[in-house]
């Protein structure tokens, strides 16, 4: 077993990774809390693969289950779900020495966490992420959020979960798409990386290959986004070398109006981002090319339509991490060697080479 510790200031937890590690959740979690009530939620398609499972271990451990699900998709990343979902828990009568499981993929994670995070001004929180985007990034670091129209993750709050427990076998029931996208936040975060982890990157040309080398592949991730959110909880400095692909992949996948999935987005914005400045010279030669090997050769997008959209820039301009006027963008000099450079909101389009 892979075992990660985050060491925050106010709260440590554990992320342990390990093919099985399912079958023997219960156990885990009771060590982690005491006997209580506990709200187990998922979208409706995790629900059916793993939800009676689980609620059947953690009851033989002493804990009262209440199993509740929501639609699956980014749709359901919602004020209106949030709101139906406290609601259940009100009817139940949970209160603060109650808790919440989030067992799924990335928008259960973001939606049962601000869920955890709000209700009662803060309850106990797990993390169970099944999918592989939700294994390698969102369900480490505390980041938990609701949509609002086409703005992702604009409303929310930090919240750090009790434990996050990572089980590679859930990675085979997920289809093709889906595997595929939690890869585009893998390469994001191997370019920054290097070494190691960019090699291991290299051996990965298919699909299968990414189920081949999960273990590691995930071990990696959450080892570099561990270090990062520990050295920067609250995204001030370093945590926003994380948005590394995203300040233009978030305004692609806005514009696709929900055709393009997150990692999907990412992997476009990663090359697009990587070519803007090796194009100033600010990122050395052939690492575009590098970079976008890496993603197609799983069959992950590296290019879009959506980024010929004037409609791009005024999606970046407006983001939420725009700060008094200015973007911190994020990009590689080479592998291995990240860097952030402010640029002025207004100065964004020269830089990324967008249409004005």
């Amino acid at each position: 077993m892979e075992k990660i510790t985050v060491s925050l200031a106010n709260q440590q937890y554990q992320v342990l990774i390990e093919p099985g590690l399912l079958k023997t959740a219960g156990e885990r979690i009771a060590k982690i809390w005491s006997a209580r009530k506990v709200a187990l939620i998922s979208d409706d398609n995790v629900a059916l693969l793993y939800q009676a499972d689980l609620a059947a271990q953690l009851t033989a451990h002493g804990f009262e289950v209440h199993c509740y699900d929501f639609p699956a998709g980014e749709a359901s990343k919602s004020l209106s779900q949030l709101q139906r979902l406290s609601e259940k828990l009100v009817a139940a009568n949970f209160n603060r020495d109650d808790a919440v499981i989030a067992l799924g993929g990335g928008v259960t994670g973001d939606l049962v966490g601000f869920l955890a995070a709000t209700y009662m001004r803060g309850i106990s929180l797990i993390q169970i992420p099944t999918s592989l985007l939700a294994q390698v990034d969102s369900s480490v670091g505390g980041k938990t959020a609701v949509d609002l129209g086409t703005t992702k993750n604009i409303v929310g709050a930090f919240y750090e979960p009790d434990l996050v427990l990572i089980d590679p076998e859930t990675l085979k029931t997920l289809p093709p798409r889906d595997l595929v996208e939690g890869y585009g936040e893998i390469v994001k975060a191997a370019a920054m990386v290097g070494g190691d982890f960019w090699q291991l990157i290299e051996q990965i040309d298919t699909p299968e290959a990414i189920l081949e080398h999960a273990l590691g592949l995930i071990k990696y991730s959450i080892q570099f986004k561990t270090e990062v959110v520990m050295s920067d909880e609250k995204e001030s400095g370093q945590r926003q070398l994380l948005n590394f692909g995203h300040t233009i992949g978030h305004a692609v996948e806005a514009l696709s109006a929900g055709e393009l999935r997150h990692g999907e987005a990412v992997s476009i914005g990663t090359v697009a981002i990587c070519q803007a400045f090796e194009n100033e010279g600010k990122t050395a030669p052939g690492i575009t090319q590098k970079v976008k090997e890496r993603l197609a050769a799983v069959g992950l997008p590296t290019t879009s339509p959506w980024l010929a959209s004037d409609k791009v820039l005024d999606l970046i301009k407006h983001d939420k991490k725009n700060h008094n006027g200015y973007l911190n963008l994020v990009y590689v000099k080479t592998i291995g060697a990240p860097a952030i450079l402010k640029a002025p909101a207004d100065q964004i389009a020269a830089v990324l080479q967008l249409p004005r």
